[in-house]
């Protein structure tokens, strides 16, 4: 058997990009998350997600937690604006310096994995919840889930400065 090198003479095009030249959207993130917080939730407890969540929100939003303490609630108004904007959720922000509410008609995380029939854990909503208030910890500031609905994660949230 004979092995024969052919030589075709072709022009290389490159092309060159970034991260940033394309939108960045997470969906599919949130089934795996989702599946990850079952996991623990099934195998460690409740406590366990929470503490999970805890931990990863301290290390990931320290710069957020810092914005917050620097400029109060403008610094999370932001914040909330440009996550929702990205993820293609309109929401309600309303609120003075001392107090910000938080209205999700639609989680959109649950409504990606909804639609694609993924399985969603019974803690799914600690994701919002835990995340607030861990990014909270250490600032002026509280926060309170004050409506939740498994089925399509519609949420309310009160964000308010701590009492002295």
């Amino acid at each position: 058997m004979c092995y024969c090198r052919m030589e075709t003479r072709m022009s290389k095009r490159v092309m060159t990009r970034s991260a940033a030249d394309n939108a960045y959207l997470h969906k599919d993130f949130h089934g795996a998350l989702s599946a990850a917080i079952a996991y623990l939730h099934e195998r460690y407890g409740a406590n366990a997600v929470r503490d999970y969540l805890r931990q990863f929100a301290a290390a990931y939003y320290a710069p957020l937690t810092d914005a917050i303490n620097q400029r109060g609630l403008t610094a999370l108004r932001e914040h909330l604006a440009r996550v929702y904007t990205i993820e293609e959720q309109e929401v309600a922000i309303t609120g003075t310096d001392d107090e910000l509410w938080l209205d999700v008609p639609r989680c959109p995380a649950v409504a990606h994995m909804r639609e694609l029939g993924y399985p969603i854990a019974e803690l799914f909503y600690e994701t919002s919840r835990t995340v607030y208030q861990t990014i909270c910890d250490g600032t002026l500031f509280a926060v309170e889930m004050l409506a939740h609905d498994p089925d399509t994660g519609r949420a309310r949230f009160h964000f308010f400065r701590r009492p002295a």
